[in-house]
């Protein structure tokens, strides 16, 4: 496919989104002059946007091609990879079984799980929450483009189960999503249902996310969109194949914008307002080093105002979500390109948004 239809594909708008009232007309032509100056500089296949203000989805829509071999056009019902746009759906699921009673953030993970072996330290579901739990990163590309299939998440702690904790809870923050695995162990211990179904109940149904799943790749999603890579020479190539059921809890599901819009205006309904405190209370190591994250969320601002947000990657797709809590505005998009940079249209979508 030579350059210019590629990009005549990649920058057609797919049919109108729905959701909520629509944004000013104005407004929706400087979200699309930004989307396609951003698809066109990075020669991202397919990209779907959804914007929430004032508690509702006020704009969707999809660009470009979910599947480029097929020529099926991106829609506000594709469905990506969340890759880590997960973690925050495992901390909220953490928070419901704290205020159920049902699990305390600072003891040791074996209370829940005794079968995971005693190490040098103990280790918490709060410092895995908050990457400070010690637990390594990929250990190397076999497991980082894992294609063994997992049923849960306990199955899946066995990755590293065996293994010392890379350093010391609570000194360090290192990002590790089988961290959040083992944190989805935990659940699934405590709910005594896999980790996929304790969301699909208390989650997914209490927010209407209609179209978000466990990444099965045995199951047959509906619009679900393929993934790409982007080689040296910036010919766009077909993603590693990748079985994402060895790290479920950290980014292994699969959603759309329009979904994780409603996931973070539904989090007063699905857990306390105490609860939202602590996952936004960024965490510090030991010694007092702020680590920029709470639980299950990056914290900060953006021109004065609060926002809490995560991106995602990896093979086959990158994912973004700003959420300001006090303005209830958000913005999620999901392109299904690794390696996107969100930062330029972000911060002019956010811009033109909220003025």
């Amino acid at each position: 496919m030579d350059r210019r239809t590629f990009l005549a594909l990649a920058l057609a708008p797919a049919a109108r989104g729905t959701g909520g009232s629509e944004l000013s007309p104005e407004k929706v032509r400087q979200f699309e002059k930004l989307i396609s100056v951003e698809m066109s500089r990075q020669s991202i296949p397919g990209l779907t946007m959804g914007l929430g203000l004032g508690d509702e989805l006020r704009w969707s829509r999809g660009y470009g091609l979910a599947d480029l071999e097929n020529f099926v056009p991106a829609k506000e019902s594709t469905v990506y990879r969340t890759a880590s746009l997960a973690k925050p759906m495992t901390a909220t699921a953490a928070m419901q079984l704290v205020e159920a009673g049902k699990l305390d953030l600072d003891a040791p993970v074996q209370k829940y799980l005794p079968d995971f072996p005693a190490k040098r330290w103990p280790v918490t579901t709060r410092q895995l929450l908050s990457h400070t739990g010690g637990i390594r990163s990929y250990r190397d590309a076999a497991e980082e483009y894992n294609t063994r299939h997992y049923e849960d998440a306990r199955e899946a702690m066995q990755q590293f189960a065996a293994d010392e904790l890379a350093y010391e809870p609570g000194t360090q923050y290192l990002y590790s999503s089988l961290g959040f695995v083992l944190a989805g162990a935990v659940i699934e211990s405590i709910a005594g249902m896999r980790f996929s179904e304790y969301l699909r109940k208390n989650l997914f149904e209490p927010a209407e996310m209609r179209d978000t799943y466990l990444d099965d790749v045995y199951e047959l999603i509906p619009n679900r969109s393929r993934g790409y890579r982007r080689a040296p020479n910036g010919r766009i190539l077909n993603a590693v194949p990748i079985d994402t059921s060895n790290r479920a809890p950290g980014g292994g599901l699969a959603s759309t914008p329009d979904d994780i819009v409603r996931f973070v205006f539904a989090l007063p309904k699905l857990v306390k307002p105490e609860s939202l405190t602590v996952m936004w209370r960024p965490q510090t190591t030991r010694d007092g080093r702020g680590t920029g994250y709470g639980l299950g969320w990056g914290v900060g601002e953006w021109q004065g105002r609060m926002r809490v947000d995560h991106h995602g990657g990896q093979s086959g797709v990158s994912t973004r979500l700003w959420f300001f809590p006090l303005d209830r505005a958000a913005i999620v998009a999901m392109g299904n390109l690794e390696g996107v940079s969100w930062d330029t249209l972000f911060e002019g979508v956010a811009q033109t948004l909220m003025g």
